[in-house]
């Protein structure tokens, strides 16, 4: 039974001839009965996590056994006797908190862009104009290719045939971008990120799924973290919540798929350039008959060389002279559309009856389905919508896309099905075929334009999605540089670009055609397509607590579909399709390797790590002589002594007066604000001057700062976390019976669905025992034991303690370990282990070294480890 009211918090019991309080609502008394019945219906701990909803468990910094018992916890119980005899137990309500949490409730709101912002004409023409050339690219460029490659496989034979293949294309146009994309996949962003792996990290965010623990309980608690109070509608995410981190199973299954959903997206982005400026330059044979596809294909490759060589460049300087090029390609498909429509009549209208559909598998019903395939290419971009978001607001994108694109798209194609009414025997070039002839040679150097600005819209979505990937343990870090001052999201990966060239110009070489190529690439958009589906859905039943009968309508109508067009596609693996899933299994293969590989590496050094018993054994000393000076130890671990501190203890005839273990952590948010960077706390008592400090950073953050801001902000950090603990240690050492206090504020309380009440009130180190240390100034030895607590004085000298440090410098210490498989492990996994993981960390950057620390400040250990 909890306490329900502020006054009920200090519940009391008779026993051992005294009065006993509990300190605050996180406790409570109950008997040993009833505490047998708590622990068959579940632990209350849990519980409180469960009802937090989107906060989710697990994860607090000073969980372990050791802390627990330094903080006088025990095991957070206590036992006792009530009035009548009756034996009682005082148990814990809430997890137990430490400095991380304390540090973690102290948050700046982050700033976001809202959408009620006062209307600015200016701002709004330039969004609008940006929101083209990012967003709309590649979807702006299908009508060139859509209706070629489908009647490629479906011969015209009359009217109803046109009308049949313009009705399917025009309500899979409606159907995939508008409703799916555009009206619910964008508002499953991350803070304004898409994407794949924004949905994955979405769903970790709200749920313990991830394999690699890289998130704390104190970075639930940042300001791009959102708190969603319980209410009885929570029940169905709560459930599906402890059911996905309950299971092993599923978290794997979950990292399966958006591994494979990345693959495929990255493979869509290496199609994407190829087929897009080959059909572009392909119009070149309607203005000149005699031109032959080898001059074609080598005019893409010189328009691929050029496009990639220039792509760091286009990142940043040319994005807002795109936006006016992609307004006069859309405005050119309305206006071409419109002119067909006058020219060849309106009979194409008749294509909004969803019973041409019907005649049109009654007519040819095979090579009505082999045609799905080609059908899908008008819906390709409508990934890109979603990955390219970045920071444009919703609200734009959706009102560009319904007043804007998506007119003109069913202008062109209402316009193409007009002209090909009339021309029956026209089946390829279909769209340049239909352009006046007056118009013709701008049309097609504004095709060729907007082709290579689709190229490079994909191209930057995979450098979105690679550095969220490498942000989330996914993919082997690489070098990135941010491209713009202003905006974080442009960025350019050089290792990416060139990989993507080769890759591309690998494509058309091989297959010099827009039919193959055209098969290759509806099956790696509807790879994309299948997952996100899975993982939006996922997010209502988790995140959005949608109703049920949405949640199935969602799921039945548009995975069905997907479904449908990706057998389709498959069907053309032999024409195409083949080289595509090679390369995305390779893609697949890199990103398997990398996260199976850190995984067992990070859970070699969980168990390595040092325990507090031996730190304690061997004293503030640490065994060995403190030099002045700063050391930081880096490891990958954010609980406990890493494994390596103890090999520099024994090899290093001293240590440093200061030893602070950094842990460099990528949470799956996008931006952490400098305010929230670190988080510190204390390592055993205070005269061993050991602390830990998590360095947080976003995905979308840049890469960690130079050497000596790195430095300057980390002990800034730490000063003013010293100066906070003194001061609130001083405030609990005061007298509580003071009448001039306030009366006490009543306490925040929540209620989960079962009915029970828990405490949202933190105590801020409720259990710790002040150190009466007083630290010399010019001593690194142990410090002297004073009687007399002074915080003033104790704050004054430590503060001048890491100032010395801080002049004599600071070293890292940083472990460089040899990973290898055991010697009793199956021969898949010492060949995956010892040779391709192995590969990837000696040919990939590592978190520390992106700082470009000196050599003469760096000290490293390379050790074997046996995974």
């Amino acid at each position: 039974m909890a306490a329900s009211s502020s006054s009920s918090a200090s519940a009391s019991a008779m026993g051992g001839g005294g009065m006993r309080k509990a300190p605050s609502m996180e406790w409570r008394w109950v008997s040993t009965e009833e505490d047998d019945e708590r622990e068959e219906d579940g632990d209350t701990v849990e519980a409180a996590a469960a009802a937090v909803g989107a906060v989710g468990r697990g994860g607090s910094f000073g969980s372990e056994e050791e802390e627990d018992e330094e903080d006088g916890g025990g095991g957070g119980e206590g036992e006792g006797e009530s009035e009548d005899g009756e034996k009682q137990k005082l148990i814990r309500t809430v997890p137990s908190v430490d400095w991380f949490d304390v540090e973690g409730y102290e948050v700046s709101v982050a700033q976001h862009i809202e959408d009620s912002e006062e209307f600015d004409f200016g701002r709004t023409m330039f969004l609008a104009l940006q929101t083209l050339a990012v967003v709309f690219g590649d979807i702006g460029i299908s009508p060139l290719y859509t209706f070629d490659v489908m009647f490629s496989k479906y011969p015209i034979l009359g009217e109803e045939d046109v009308l049949g293949a313009l009705s399917l294309v025009l309500y899979t146009l409606i159907s995939m971008p508008l409703v799916k994309y555009v009206l619910v996949v964008l508002w499953a962003n991350d803070d304004g990120e898409g994407g794949i792996f924004a949905l994955y990290s979405l769903i970790c965010r709200n749920a313990k799924v991830s394999l690699i623990p890289n998130q704390v309980h104190s970075e639930k608690r940042m300001s791009s973290f959102r708190l969603k109070l319980p209410t009885p509608e929570l029940e169905r995410s709560i459930k599906v919540k402890e059911k996905l981190e309950s299971s092993l199973l599923l978290k794997k299954l979950l990292l399966g798929l958006v591994l494979f959903g990345t693959a495929m997206f990255i493979s869509n982005g290496v199609i994407t350039p190829a087929m897009s400026v080959l059909s572009a330059v392909s119009g070149l044979k309607v203005g000149i008959p005699n031109a032959s596809q080898g001059l074609v294909v080598m005019i893409s490759v010189v328009l691929l060389v050029i496009l990639y060589s220039v792509q760091r460049y286009a990142t940043s300087k040319m994005g807002f002279a795109l936006g006016p090029s992609l307004l006069i390609w859309f405005c050119c498909l309305g206006g071409i559309g419109i002119y067909n429509l006058s020219t060849y009549g309106p009979a194409a209208f008749k294509a909004f009856n969803p019973l041409y559909i019907i005649y049109y598998f009654g007519r040819n019903p095979f090579q009505a389905w082999l045609s799905l395939a080609g059908c899908l290419l008008c819906a390709t971009g409508s990934e890109a919508i979603f990955a390219n978001l970045s920071y444009f607001p919703v609200r734009y994108v959706q009102s560009m896309f319904a007043l804007l694109v998506l007119p003109c798209l069913v202008l062109a194609y209402l316009g193409q099905g007009a002209f090909l009414i009339a021309n029956q025997n026209s089946s390829e070039q279909i769209f340049f075929s239909s352009i006046p002839s007056g118009v013709f040679w701008p049309v097609f150097l504004i095709a060729n334009l907007a082709a290579l600005i689709a190229s490079r819209t994909m191209t930057t979505a995979i450098f979105q999605c690679l550095k969220q990937s490498i942000a989330l343990g996914c993919f082997p870090r690489l070098k990135i540089i941010h491209t713009s001052r202003k905006f974080m999201a442009k960025i350019y990966i050089p290792v990416v670009n060139w990989f993507l060239l080769f890759s591309c110009l690998g494509f058309i070489l091989l297959f010099r055609s827009i039919y193959d190529v055209g098969n290759a690439y509806a099956i790696a958009e509807l790879g994309v397509m299948i997952m996100a589906t899975v993982y939006v859905t996922i997010i209502m039943l988790l995140i959005w607590e949608t109703s049920i009968v949405k949640v199935l309508s969602f799921v039945i109508t548009f995975l069905s579909l997907e479904l449908v067009f990706f057998s389709s596609s498959l069907s053309s693996v032999g024409d195409g399709g083949w080289a595509l899933i090679i390369f995305a299994s390779g893609i697949l293969m890199v990103m398997f390797i990398w996260n199976y590989g850190s995984k067992l590496k990070y859970d070699s050094e969980v168990k390595k790590k040092l325990s507090k018993d031996l730190m304690r054994k061997l004293g503030p000393n640490l065994g060995t002589i403190r030099a002045p000076g700063l050391g930081l130890v880096y490891s990958e671990i954010v609980k406990g002594v890493p494994a390596i501190f103890g090999h520099f203890l024994i090899a290093l005839p001293a240590i440093h007066s200061i030893i602070v273990f950094v842990c460099i952590r990528n949470v799956p948010v996008p931006v952490v604000p400098q305010t929230e960077r670190f988080l510190f706390q204390r390592v055993c008592t205070r005269g061993y001057h050991m602390f830990r400090c998590i360095a947080r950073y976003g995905y979308k953050d840049k890469n960690q700062e130079s050497q000596s801001t790195f430095e300057r902000l980390l002990i800034e950090g730490l000063e003013k976390f010293i100066q906070r603990e003194a001061v609130e240690l001083s405030l609990q050492s005061g007298d509580d019976i003071d009448s001039d206090e306030e009366p006490p504020t009543p306490s925040r309380t929540i209620v989960a669905p079962n009915g029970s009440l828990y405490s949202l009130d933190v105590p801020l180190l409720a259990d710790f025992v002040p150190s009466a240390e007083v630290i010399p100034e010019a001593s690194c030895s142990t410090p002297q034991h004073d009687p007399v607590v002074d915080y003033t004085q104790n704050l004054e000298l430590e503060l001048a303690f890491i100032r010395q440090a801080k002049q004599s410098g600071a070293v890292y210490l940083i472990d460089n370990p040899i990973v290898k498989a055991r010697k009793n492990s199956w021969f898949f996994k010492k060949l995956i282990i010892n040779y391709f993981f192995a590969f990837l960390r000696n040919n990939c950057r590592r978190a520390m070294m992106s700082m470009s620390i000196p050599h003469t400040n760096v000290m490293q250990v390379r050790l074997t480890s046996y995974v």
